[in-house]
């Protein structure tokens, strides 16, 4: 699989719900349609809280990896 290329980075790590959200929510607002978020969190909320908000908001979750305790997902603004 190719390396997914995000538009801008966004950190939550240390960070406890909402906060994530609420941070992720207002990053995906900034990017154009087509435009990749990585978001990084510690938070294991997020695991469920970033695919149902894609869904729920039409963005594209394209990957979502944990690797010590830290969790990366990729998402397509729609």
């Amino acid at each position: 699989m190719a390396e997914i290329k995000a538009t801008t980075t966004l950190d939550t790590s240390g960070k406890c719900c909402p906060m994530p959200m609420v941070e992720t929510t207002k990053a995906i607002k900034a990017l154009a349609p087509g435009d990749i978020l990585e978001i990084v969190a510690t938070d294991v909320g997020t695991r469920r809280d970033i695919p149902s908000w894609c869904e729920r908001s039409g963005h594209t979750l394209l990957s979502m990896t944990e690797q010590d305790k830290v969790l990366r997902y990729f998402v397509r603004k729609a």
